[in-house]
């Protein structure tokens, strides 16, 4: 290769880099850095290349951000950068080649490549059909969707802004949760519940509903704690409504493939997300029950997989190789 290829996953809490020196690698010089210390996309990457690559010179890149992309123009959702155009990166970074993804575009991307020790099942289900259409979600800084169907030509990666959908409740106490939420913020997306501040809320909300007071914390921090009631049941009723939601997302998208979770939030309480309602409440929609038992849902616990992910956008690109 003239030079290696950049890929990158950013979110609104970190920017993960690294280079791809050969299509088809595997992620090298893999660094992350705080994404609300750098005032956009370019800046973030030139600090990368800076810190961790400054003897190389990529020839073309693919970078996913956490936000809606359309006509070269992008957007990060949960941080402070203003809206930017993959022509003004690609010129400040000196690239020859550069594509602008969704992160779960990119993660999308990378699930027909993850292996066994990439992904556990959660729950029984047989495994999926080959070339059926795949899906997968994540809670994180945000609550991410996408989903890749199988084409004559490939995989076709198919993004949006599933996030911003109303959450399906189940219960009487979710029911009591929805309308304290829907009188605070004007509405009950999936979002405001299903990722990092979204358990923060639901821990806050249900102390509101006890009549205890809400001690201040974070979502690591609830994860982390197996003996408070009431972080307790917010991290249950976490596992149970992305369950319903995850299964709403596999019917939309017919996903007979698979349903794959990232994010991460869920690898931090994998034990508890094994022992919820998830899978139950997946399936737990009478009409179509049998249909989705027969989808399998998974786990990712691959350390990188949108970083993967970009790699194959670029594997997959005329230009890109022509570049290298």
């Amino acid at each position: 290769m003239n030079g290696p290829w950049l890929v990158a996953d950013v979110g609104g809490t970190n920017a993960r880099f690294a280079l791809i020196e050969k299509p088809g690698g595997a992620p090298a010089r893999v660094a992350s850095l705080p994404t609300r210390e750098h005032a956009g996309l370019a800046d973030a990457a030139e600090r990368y290349l800076a810190e961790h690559a400054p003897d190389v010179r990529p020839v073309a890149a693919c970078l996913a951000v956490a936000g809606p992309v359309a006509q070269g123009r992008f957007r990060l959702t949960n941080a402070d950068w203003p809206a930017d155009t993959a022509d003004r990166v690609r010129d400040r970074l000196g690239l020859a080649h550069l594509e602008i993804l969704n992160d779960f575009e990119a993660l999308a991307l990378a699930l027909p490549a993850l292996g066994p020790d990439d992904a556990v099942r959660v729950g029984d289900a047989a495994p999926g059909g080959p070339g059926g259409a795949l899906a997968v979600v994540g809670p994180g800084t945000g609550l991410g969707v996408a989903g890749l169907v199988p084409t004559p030509a490939g995989w076709l990666p198919l993004p949006g802004e599933g996030g911003q959908v109303d959450i399906p409740a189940g219960t009487e106490r979710e029911v009591e949760v929805m309308r304290l939420l829907r009188a605070e913020r004007g509405a009950a997306t999936a979002e405001y519940l299903l990722s990092g501040d979204g358990l923060v809320r639901t821990h806050r909300l249900l102390s509101m509903i006890h009549g205890v007071p809400a001690v201040p914390c974070t979502a690591a921090e609830i994860a982390a704690d197996r003996t408070d009631p009431v972080r307790a049941e917010a991290l249950r009723m976490f596992c149970a409504l992305l369950g319903s939601f995850a299964g709403n997302v596999a019917l939309t998208m017919g996903a007979r493939g698979g349903v794959y979770l990232g994010g991460g939030i869920l690898p931090r309480i994998a034990d508890i997300l094994r022992d919820s309602d998830f899978r139950a409440r997946f399936e737990d929609k009478p009409p179509v029950r049998d249909y989705l038992r027969s989808i399998p849902t998974s786990l990712i616990v691959h350390p990188c997989p949108a970083l993967a992910g970009a790699a194959a956008r670029l594997a997959q690109s005329p230009s890109a190789l022509e570049a290298a």
